[in-house]
């Protein structure tokens, strides 16, 4: 599995919002439809790349039946993309000049009339309106009366060796509807869905790490075990906690007291209440005030088998501890989806937004930007500058495989990270020393190689590639201002010699050798439920932890909104704020030992022990300055600080 998303959008004229719109491209901002006859607006990119001549099976039969989502552009797309670029902006005048989520809708969401004419073009093609929201119209019916009224073919086409349904043609709008429709989604069948960041063990399966362990990085060291780069090396830690975490990214006396936190991801693990506050309790974070978690759920989930819904709960655990452990005062609320497809998670996305459930959202997964079809960009774009107009911050996990090569053969980053509208989190080995002292951090990117039979070497060192925090230059979206003078123009022309968005803006703990200790009720062997410890890691860890971070600092600057962050993290690039982050910031290469279960329980099945290098993120380096794998860095002890007395 892999993947999530959310969406919105409206326009007036065409001949008006020409001009705005060809600005917003310039900051990677999707157009909402494009001239393609006086009678019909095209809905650009709805038809798949993947929908090809060589692919082509022939018509998909009248009678086979679609069900898509018609989003709304609203009443001026282009004045929504331009507010939220003015209220982020440090040297705007506007900046900070947030609306509330109703002032939002009626400033620049879909009208009445318009719903109601959208409406009646899909009835009157044949389509059956099954529900309407703020941002959408849903249809269902035949495939002849969807070709009646997106104004294209729909073909079966081969795709990794299945047949799913796409437009021949890219799908199209009357024209008469004056902008009303942002994109269709659905006419496609692909999957289109996310998974977790981490490979996470499921509660009927129990997962518990073996010793020996370092409590501090370096305290333990694998005397017994062979040499890695001419020295011996420490073992993993056990896992920080949030005391260790707080004081490496300088909380401070900040506790995010007053912030409201959210977080996103599929289902909901039925036991998140006591294990967050038996972990709590454990770790010295900071009992759970009365209301201080909550979660808003759907009214039922779906799809459950497909996406592996239990597999999820670990996700969710491991978000709502984290934040709590570095923002122990921070409001939490989860909201789950009802399941991983893109359009749930776009419905979590939009709930947050449309009742301003939080200011700063966190979200731990993703897909590749390969999978990502341009509808569901603008449909999620669209959510993110609703939230941006409203002082809402979306913080997304830039992957865990690198720049994807091994993972998928082909160099690139992940979605919805991608987005110029959101901040991308990278992922970092963390070392914390005696006395919760900050040590260094290297990019992650890990190598592993097994310990041989005799334990005198460690076989074919220093191994395969194993994981590492994505990151690298988008192909599909454009630079955004804010990256301009900044990200090194090698990294930004990559893809296009115009420039392209690349990934991550900031990083913080990610990788699982140096991770986070989590709790989390699990199946033991016997068949009884019991809470367990364990250390985990990813760019999921990374994402929350920088959400956290976020919210200590929006309580330095007087508990008033930071928003949509990265043109203010980027305005602080080369300051003392950041931790400028290095693969070999000792000087040298660096690695632990670590010992594992073989049955990922007990040592009844064996131990396994490997040695992990840090710093080795597939062809991604973390070098002086921004990178693609850090990002602008990792926040340092004046981080937080610096948003006291900010100017909003």
């Amino acid at each position: 599995m892999r993947s999530n998303r959310a969406a919105l959008r409206a326009g007036a004229s065409m001949a008006a919002t020409l001009p705005m719109i060809a600005g917003a491209l310039a900051l990677g901002i999707p157009a909402a439809h494009a001239a393609d006859s006086p009678t019909r607006d095209t809905l650009a990119g709805t038809k798949p790349a993947w929908a090809t001549a060589k692919a082509d099976k022939g018509s998909t039969p009248d009678s086979s039946q679609v069900s898509a989502r018609v989003y709304l552009a609203g009443r001026d797309a282009a004045g929504l993309a331009a507010y939220a670029k003015s209220v982020a902006d440090p040297g705007s005048a506007a900046y900070g000049e947030y609306l509330s989520a109703a002032q939002a809708q009626a400033r620049f969401g879909a009208t009445a009339a318009q719903v109601a004419a959208v409406k009646s073009w899909l009835t009157a093609a044949g389509l059956k309106v099954t529900g309407t929201s703020e941002h959408y119209v849903s249809v269902s019916g035949e495939v002849a009366a969807a070709e009646k009224a997106f104004g294209t073919q729909l073909h079966n086409y081969a795709k990794s060796g299945k047949t799913y349904r796409a437009p021949a043609q890219a799908a199209s709008a009357p024209a008469g509807l004056d902008g009303a429709v942002l994109t269709v989604t659905g006419l496609d069948n692909a999957p289109h869905k996310a998974s977790s960041k981490d490979q996470l063990p499921p509660p009927d399966a129990v997962f518990k790490n073996a010793g020996p362990f370092s409590s501090y990085y370096g305290s333990n060291v694998a005397t017994t075990l062979p040499s890695a780069y001419g020295q011996k090396i420490p073992y993993a830690v056990q896992g920080y906690t949030g005391k260790q975490l707080r004081a490496a990214y300088g909380a401070g006396k900040f506790t995010g007291k007053g912030v409201r936190v959210a977080i996103t991801d599929a289902y909901a693990s039925p036991t998140i209440a006591f294990d967050s506050a038996t972990y709590a309790k454990a770790h010295g974070d900071g009992s759970w005030k009365t209301s201080q978690l909550k979660q808003v759920l759907p009214a039922q989930f779906t799809r459950t088998t497909e996406c592996g819904a239990s597999g999820w709960y670990g996700e969710e655990t491991l978000d709502v501890e984290a934040v709590h452990a570095v923002a122990p005062d921070a409001n939490v609320t989860y909201v789950g989806a009802a399941s991983c497809y893109d359009e749930d998670l776009l419905d979590s996305l939009s709930k947050v937004v449309d009742n301003h459930l939080a200011d700063i959202v966190s979200n731990s997964w993703g897909d590749i930007e390969a999978n990502q079809t341009p509808d569901l960009a603008a449909a999620y774009d669209q959510v993110f500058q609703f939230g941006a107009v409203e002082g809402i911050g979306f913080y997304f996990s830039s992957g865990d495989n690198g720049d994807e090569v091994a993972n998928t053969g082909t160099k690139q980053v992940d979605t919805p990270a991608n987005s110029a509208w959101v901040t991308a989190v990278g992922g970092t080995s963390l070392a914390v020393g005696k006395g919760d002292k900050y040590l260094w951090e290297t990019g992650w990117g890990t190598d592993k190689a097994v310990l041989s039979a005799d334990g005198k070497s460690w076989t074919g060192f220093p191994g395969a590639y194993n994981s590492g925090a994505g990151g690298g230059t988008s192909k599909t979206v454009a630079q955004p201002y804010y990256q301009k003078g900044v990200v090194p123009t090698a990294l930004a022309t990559a893809n296009n010699a115009a420039g392209n968005r690349v990934v991550p803006d900031i990083a913080a703990i990610a990788d699982p050798n140096t991770g986070f200790r989590v709790g989390q009720t699990q199946t033991f062997p016997d068949g009884s439920q019991q809470y367990a410890e364990y250390r985990i890691g990813g760019t999921s860890l990374a994402a929350p932890v920088i959400a956290a971070v976020q919210a200590l600092a929006q309580e330095a600057q007087g508990g008033k909104a930071i928003g949509f962050a990265n043109p203010s993290i980027y305005a602080k690039f080369g300051s003392r704020v950041y931790h400028d982050v290095t693969d070999k910031p000792t000087g040298t290469e660096l690695a632990v030992a670590r010992v594992d279960f073989v049955n990922g329980f007990d040592a009844t099945g064996g131990l396994l022990t490997s040695v992990r290098s840090l710093g080795k993120d597939s062809s991604l380096s973390a070098v002086k300055g921004y990178d693609d794998v850090t990002g602008v860095g990792t926040p340092a002890s004046g981080y937080v600080e610096s948003y006291r007395g900010a100017k909003r």
